[in-house]
């Protein structure tokens, strides 16, 4: 039931682009969203306080920036692209005190490996299973991507928020 609904999803996406592929658009606002994670944690005043919590706030925007780029190089470059790259997710978490250089390195590394591997996919394997069986039910690729998308967008609305929270 679930994968069905997945393909309908697929469906509808490819239908209402019926000149500008799928993979196109996830690249586009997959690379959009790791832009504007860099900026935010470059309008940081303070390079400390990306590494603050407040109150009920439990992750850092350091630790949420680690999390976005280990999340994607993970499934995207590694998973998809076959890139190498080993996730420590663990680490994403309990890093701290990362130098601002070194996040928007990790942030570029990041956009470069969506990008390549996000090119080189055919639109076809959208329709695919994905390779990683990552909640316990398959899913198509295109429906993760779309997930992994998502993902970053609502983390980078935490990112913001806890800028706008801690550095004043």
């Amino acid at each position: 039931m679930l994968l069905t609904r997945h393909f309908i999803i697929l469906k509808i996406f490819q239908s209402k682009q019926s000149e500008t592929l799928m993979i196109d658009i996830l690249s586009e606002l997959l690379l959009r969203d790791l832009e504007k994670l860099k900026t935010e944690i470059s309008s940081f005043k303070n390079e400390k306080k990306i590494w603050e919590i407040s109150g009920e706030i439990k992750n850092s925007a350091g630790n949420l920036c680690l999390h976005l780029c280990g999340n994607l190089q993970h499934f995207i470059g590694a998973v998809l692209g076959n890139t190498g790259y080993i996730r420590n997710r663990d680490a994403e978490f309990s890093r701290k005190n990362v130098p601002l250089k070194e996040l928007l390195s990790e942030i570029d590394n990041t956009a470069k490996a969506v990008e390549k591997t996000l090119k080189g996919l055919k639109e076809e394997k959208l329709q695919e299973i994905f390779p990683s069986n990552v909640f316990g039910d398959n899913m198509t690729t295109g429906f993760f991507l779309t997930h992994l998308a998502t993902h970053l967008n609502y983390h980078l609305g935490q990112v913001n928020y806890h800028r706008r929270l801690v550095d004043i």
